[in-house]
């Protein structure tokens, strides 16, 4: 028998990466409908936002192993 949450699903790095991209959007729309008033200007906010927190993480992990490179 095989328990749900004891075996983890083996994921490369690429796929571990885009799995980022469905989390930042869920914490986005959160935010946004925790902080706006007019529902009809959540779906261009949350996007905005989710862009901004996936280039966010690509520039610091692309700072950090820049980081790493130069002091490894």
């Amino acid at each position: 028998m095989m328990l749900i949450f004891t075996t983890p699903v083996p994921l490369t790095g690429w796929q571990q990466l885009f799995m980022l991209l469905p989390l930042c959007l869920a914490v986005s729309i959160v935010y946004k409908l925790t902080k706006m008033e007019n529902l009809r200007e959540v779906p261009a906010a949350a996007l905005v936002t989710w862009v901004t927190i996936v280039a966010g993480m690509f520039a610091v992990g692309i700072g950090l192993y820049g980081l790493h490179r130069l002091l490894a």
